[in-house]
């Protein structure tokens, strides 16, 4: 059973796995680098439906339905369903399991909630559950609507801002499935250095990813080197150079195995994105599209996903708050037993 280790790691003692997992985007995320590997990629970026948030649940939809369809499961094997995004009251996912029939968990980590949602459903899956599914989405219109100026007003981008992802990740979660197994949970602290920037979230997440990362490394005694790929969920280019930056002071250097989803979904020369993608889905589609899958071949072994958020909330930023991180890690492996 799940058992703590240190300060904040959680150990995944039985064979909790990844069953299977899908990605869903639309015609930006079709066009980067990773367009082939979604499994739905919808060059309407309403979905079909009348209004962004409706859209947004609508990815969802597809991505647990596809998610589900890949392992041969149906909905009612599902024993909860934990899922979140950047909507006020979380309406997306709220919405989008409406009428499942499934014990609904809503989350809200900012863009850290994918893998919020994928601890808490393997820290289940290893006590109380043998089926769980873990999702989140965003929308760059609905989050362009909620935290910054309408998109008619046409106003710049800073160099400093991200492209909030119009994308969808589902993963189910089985006790006694994998590859991809996932072995530890490391639930970051919520961090604040004062930055109040909305349009430089990077550098407000990277303080929790530190924080979030280094701990772990205390907590197992493992450090860069052990790990075929660490990923970051959305620091994007400012966030990136600051927790390699962060993490050499604190005596940990990486040696070519680190990446940030928000860098890998677009093409930012190409794209205009700025500084990369940001958003639930950013990680969320990254991770079950391209990630999960190369873990399951064995082309990847032992991987650290570490999904970071802003906490803002549009109230927060007309009141001119600071902007708090948070950082949740996943660590998986391509193979069955103690790598700790």
């Amino acid at each position: 059973m799940a058992h703590k280790i240190g300060k904040q790691t959680i150990i995944i003692d039985g064979d909790v796995g990844v069953s299977s997992s899908a990605a869903v985007g639309s015609k930006k995320e079709g066009e980067g680098p990773l367009g082939e590997d979604f499994d739905i990629i919808n060059e309407d970026s309403r979905f079909g439906e009348k209004t962004w948030e409706k859209a947004e649940s609508k990815m969802q939809e597809l991505a647990s339905q596809k998610a589900l369809e890949k392992c041969g499961f149906s909905m009612a094997d599902m024993d909860f369903i934990f899922a979140g995004d950047l909507l006020n009251q979380c309406i997306a996912s709220a919405y989008g399991v409406r009428g499942k029939k499934v014990p609904y968990i809503g989350l809200y980590g900012a863009c850290s909630t994918y893998a919020e949602a994928t601890g808490l459903a393997s820290v289940f899956c290893d006590s109380a559950a043998k089926h769980c599914l873990a999702m989140a989405s965003s929308h760059f219109c609905s989050a362009e609507r909620q935290y910054r100026f309408p998109l008619e007003y046409g106003g710049q981008r800073p160099p400093s801002s991200q492209w909030t992802a119009t994308a969808a990740g589902a993963a189910v979660i089985s006790k006694e499935a994998g590859p991809p197994y996932i072995k530890a949970v490391c639930f970051g602290t919520v961090e604040d250095l004062g930055i109040n920037d909305q349009n430089n979230m990077g550098a407000a997440m990277t303080p929790a990813a530190a924080a979030t990362l280094a701990q772990f490394f205390k907590d197992t005694y493992t450090d860069p080197s052990d790990y075929d790929l660490i990923l970051t969920g959305d620091l994007g280019y400012v966030g990136s150079a600051l927790l390699v930056e962060l993490m050499a002071k604190e005596g940990y250097n990486f040696h070519g195995n680190y990446n940030d989803c928000g860098l890998m979904i677009y093409d930012r020369e190409k794209q205009q994105v700025e500084c990369g993608a940001s958003g639930c889905g950013c990680s969320a589609s990254v991770v079950s599209g391209h990630v999960l899958p190369r873990i399951k071949s064995g082309e990847l072994k032992n991987v650290l996903v570490m999904s970071t958020g802003a906490l803002m909330s549009p109230t927060s930023v007309q009141q001119g708050e600071t902007i708090p991180g948070v950082a949740h890690l996943i660590c998986y492996s391509s193979e069955k037993g103690n790598i700790f």
